[in-house]
């Protein structure tokens, strides 16, 4: 049970970061992580943007070479 939540937890926060990622890249804002002060908590926190990064990137690539996709202008 408390695996399974764990895992839960973990996809949920994903699935923000990425989310987070794709802000990013439509509309150039994202978290200012150097405003957290305890360097701790920030270096979490850009390791945490940066997994949503990583992500959004494999989505991307999954979508630009399948043929589901099409770009649109």
């Amino acid at each position: 049970m408390v695996l399974g939540k764990l895992v839960h937890y973990t996809v949920d926060a994903v699935l923000l970061s990425t989310v987070v990622a794709g802000v990013r890249r439509s509309s150039g804002f994202t978290p200012d992580a150097s405003a957290i002060p305890d360097p701790t908590v920030r270096s979490i926190a850009e390791k945490f943007l940066g997994v949503g990064e990583t992500v959004f990137d494999m989505i991307q690539a999954t979508a630009v070479n399948s043929s589901y996709f099409k770009k649109s202008n």
